[in-house]
């Protein structure tokens, strides 16, 4: 099922991006820089600047949704699969703060905990034993994380009506391309952001781990700033404009192939820690999917087939950059 008119909202370091849904589909997506220091270890630092930012960006889009679903920032949250007895609803909302009680340092009162059913068929067994338990997908996220959220999407006009972590946002895509005929049993997200590239494996439509490297695009800036003679900053603007066809210089060629490379440790390590692994399939997503030989490098090194994220949005729209909304897209999804 799907929300109805929803703005997807996912708020990164660099821009903030939106897409706006309807009935699982996407209908329209904007863009906008976000101003440096709004955002923070993860949390916006002034609802007031986040409001008018959105409220200035859905005139200037001219979007007139009023519900809004936004992604929150993975490293603030915690996802846990559980396995628990059969109970009602009520039982499992009011037990499920207890499986967090190892991994949160606060008080439980500060955080909003909610679950997913994990996929049914996967618990059918002739075992007695499984048949009495579930297994869910349990979440705990900082009320006022939520709350700052929630009063930045009032004061732009809108309602937050859904907040959940990016794994989550990815599993519903993952579940809608499987109901329309795109399954792979197991499948990794690659998020080649900035500061780092983050690694979400599934199985199915369950997400097991997810894997942060420190070698983002930043890497990038630091070889041309040593190379070119320049600061990071301008160094950054070098690459985003190719000035002086800097993206296909030698030193941009070897980083671009050191973070494949790295990638493919992190990709055989996780296969080697898990002998079941039948991880075939790589998606990716992110600012560096911008990048046509960053993704030439990851192609040709990893040892498996590598997809454009976007293939599992839904839309009849041709949209540039589809790489940066993949996350806005998903967390309108239910």
């Amino acid at each position: 099922m799907f929300f109805k008119d929803v703005i997807g909202i996912d708020i990164g370091y660099d821009s903030i991006n939106l897409a706006q849904c309807r009935a699982g589909e996407v209908k329209k997506v904007a863009i906008a820089p976000m101003p440096k220091g709004l955002l923070r270890e993860g949390r916006v630092t002034s609802t007031q600047a986040l409001g008018e930012l959105l409220r200035e960006t859905l005139r200037k889009e001219h979007i007139r949704t009023l519900r809004a679903a936004v992604v929150l920032p993975g490293e603030l949250c915690f996802i846990r699969s559980i396995t628990m007895p059969q109970m009602t609803a009520e039982q499992l909302s009011y037990n499920l703060p207890y499986e967090f009680t190892d991994y949160i340092s606060d008080e439980p009162k500060n955080y909003y905990f909610d679950y997913a059913m994990l996929s049914a068929a996967k618990q059918e067994s002739a075992d007695e034993e499984k048949k009495n338990v579930m297994e869910v997908m349990g979440v705990a996220a900082p009320k006022d994380v939520v709350e700052e959220l929630r009063e930045a999407c009032g004061k732009a006009g809108m309602k937050l009506v859904k907040a959940a972590p990016v794994e989550c946002a990815y599993i519903s895509l993952i579940r809608d391309a499987q109901r329309h005929g795109k399954d792979a049993k197991e499948s990794c997200i690659l998020d080649l952001g900035y500061r780092a590239v983050r690694m979400y494996m599934f199985k199915g439509d369950r997400h097991m781990v997810t894997r942060i490297l420190e070698i983002g695009l930043e890497n990038i800036d630091n070889v041309i700033a040593e190379a070119m003679g320049v600061d990071v900053h301008l160094a950054h603007t070098y690459f985003m404009s190719n000035f002086e066809d800097c993206q296909t210089k030698d030193y941009c060629l070897n980083a671009y192939n050191n973070i494949a490379v790295e990638l493919q440790r992190a990709l055989n390590f996780y296969r080697f820690s898990n002998p079941d692994c039948e991880l075939n399939d790589v998606w990716l997503c992110g600012g560096g999917v911008a990048n046509e030989y960053l993704c030439k490098a990851i192609t040709d090194t990893l040892d498996m087939t590598v997809h454009s994220a976007s293939e599992l949005v839904r839309s009849r729209k041709q949209i540039e950059n589809w790489q940066k909304f993949v996350a806005a897209v998903g967390v309108t999804m239910d």
